[in-house]
């Protein structure tokens, strides 16, 4: 093989191995600045009358997850009413954007008949209750104890 062939088969290397790693560096870049937050376009629409309101009944209370660790963030509190996703992303409804151990859309939590549940979303380093990492949709029990990755939660009722 002469020089010449040579030089511009290892100047093509080259060029691929820095695509490859500039490739590598914007995908890094947009994991860490996680997941956008949408502005909701407000559609103006004619208004529409107010349904009759239902009958007065006994509202029992719902759950919440709030946070035990990490310290500075100690005592906020979730409401799951319906369902509620966890994760870095700013699109979760519990965002735990300094949590680096926390995937973009790391777990779900979500109310099935009154109970409460919590599903991971296929997390890098999975989602623990009680020191068990999570395999598929769990009950969760007051006083449960959620680990995902540096941040403990727990159920409140």
């Amino acid at each position: 093989m002469s020089d010449a062939a040579f030089n511009v088969l290892t100047a093509c290397l080259v060029a691929l191995l820095y695509l490859f790693l500039l490739r590598v560096v914007l995908l890094v870049a947009r994991e860490l600045r996680g997941t956008p937050i949408v502005a909701q376009q407000v559609i103006m629409a004619e208004p529409v009358a107010a349904p009759p309101p239902e009958p007065a009944r006994r509202r029992t209370r719902g759950w919440n997850l709030v946070i035990l660790e990490p310290a500075p963030r100690k005592g906020e509190t979730f409401p799951v009413d319906d369902e509620a996703t966890i994760g870095r992303g700013g699109g979760c409804g519990i965002a735990l954007p300094d949590d680096t151990f926390v995937s973009t859309v790391h777990a779900r939590a979500f109310t099935r008949d009154g109970d409460l549940w919590i599903e991971d979303l296929g997390s890098t380093n999975g989602t623990q209750v009680g020191g068990e990492t999570l395999g598929e949709p769990q009950k969760l029990r007051r006083g449960d104890r959620i680990q995902i990755g540096g941040t403990l939660l727990e159920a409140r009722r």
